[in-house]
């Protein structure tokens, strides 16, 4: 999944700028040989999936477009955690360069100055199949990471000397360099599409965008505030979900559609937290019937059934995900490849552009209220797309002016 077009690939970016944004996406709070465990543990795990992207690439025959994305953002993944490492050493990444290479000019007089462009002056045409030269550097890269966490090991960790641990990161770096190079793979552009990706999930500052229907005509939006009354009821011994709002039916009684009972009935929580929080749900926006029927394009696409559809897939596979993970209670962040794949799910439309960090908000807001209705089995769910907020009541909300 590329967060940066093909323009950044000229963007010049020094490494130690790189660096330096890479930090603040650190999410890992313990200190010394400790603080060392996950980010060795990511940059073991990337470097597998670098190389396993080798691996498909030959046997399941992937079409050029789909490896060039994953080898992509992995070269990024593998950048990040060797940054990070770096950083949690206080040592800069073009220290790491100029030790990694000493026999090149690029790097006798290294400074913070020093661009992933320089860093690649010997990088190749894009190669579109594997060559046993690119084989053996990928080979290569996984080697030196391997001895990195062998040696970690080894010196059972607090003895593991600093700078046996930045010969290893310089090492590293070195044959990270020269896999992209032999790949064909700009580190420029992977540096920046990384940085876009973490900012996507761990911005400095959260900020929600604005509406996606917030230029349309009035009786066209969704509605600012929504306050829906769900409750159970038994009809012939069969549980059924009843939705109202302004005292009026809303959609179709619901049942959980499945062998085994999971209060799936109770979903439509889900589509309230999407238009909620991202102001997008054309499930919540057809049975409104606020469907966008002035712009004959946006109502066949952005409000049609196929995007109906695609709402209806996440919200239920969502659910299937977070049924067996006690429905996220307790959860503060989502796994990152649940929110690519929902990326990829929506890619096309105009919530694609909508951040990481606003998904796993309105995933895990949507849970919450869940949670709720699942132990009360009746009350009033509150979507303000205002406050970009959702609530739960047991009791009727006062009058809101």
């Amino acid at each position: 999944m590329l967060y940066c077009d093909d323009s950044y690939a000229t963007k010049p970016l020094t490494v130690d700028a790189y660096q330096r944004q890479a930090k603040l996406a650190d999410q890992n709070r313990r200190r010394g040989a400790q603080g060392l465990r996950i980010p060795l543990l990511g940059l073991f795990g990337e470097t597998g999936s670098l190389l396993s992207e080798l691996k498909r690439a030959q046997r399941e025959k992937l079409t050029f477009e789909s490896y060039d994305v994953a080898v992509l953002e992995e070269f990024g993944d593998v950048l990040w955690y060797l940054s990070n490492l770096a950083s949690r050493c206080r040592v800069s990444l073009s220290s790491l360069a100029k030790q990694g290479d000493r026999g090149s000019r690029i790097y006798r007089a290294s400074t913070s100055s020093l661009t992933f462009f320089e860093l690649q002056q010997r990088r190749t045409p894009r190669v579109q199949r594997a060559t046993q030269a690119l084989e053996a550097v990928f080979f290569a890269l996984g080697g030196t990471v391997g001895d990195l966490m062998s040696e970690f090991h080894a010196h059972r960790q607090q003895n593991l000397e600093r700078r046996d641990l930045l010969r290893h990161l310089a090492s590293t770096f070195r044959v990270l360099v020269q896999a992209a190079d032999k790949a064909g793979f700009s580190l420029n552009l992977a540096a920046h599409n990384n940085l876009a990706k973490i900012n996507s999930r761990w911005p400095r500052r959260k900020e929600f965008s604005k509406l996606l229907d917030a230029e349309d005509e009035q009786d066209e939006q969704l509605p600012r505030r929504i306050e829906m009354y769900f409750v159970e009821k038994v009809v012939n011994r069969k549980k059924y979900v009843y939705q109202r709002c302004n005292g009026i039916n809303i959609g179709d009684r619901l049942t959980d559609n499945k062998m085994e009972k999971d209060d799936y009935r109770f979903h439509d929580v889900f589509h309230l937290a999407y238009a909620a929080i991202l102001g997008w749900s054309p499930v919540t926006r057809a049975l409104f019937q606020v469907k966008r029927k002035s712009d004959p394009e946006i109502d066949e696409t952005e409000d049609g059934a196929r995007a109906i559809l695609i709402e209806e897939g996440i919200a239920t596979w969502i659910f299937n995900h977070g049924a067996k993970n006690r429905y996220f209670r307790g959860t503060k962040n989502l796994d990152y490849s649940l929110l690519k794949a929902i990326r990829q799910l929506t890619s096309g439309y105009k919530v694609e552009d909508s951040p990481l960090w606003q998904w796993q908000l309105a995933i895990l807001q949507g849970f919450k209220v869940f949670r709720m209705l699942h132990d009360e089995r009746r009350g009033w769910v509150i979507a303000d797309l205002k406050r970009r907020s959702i609530t739960f009541r047991k009791t009727r909300p006062r009058a809101h002016k």
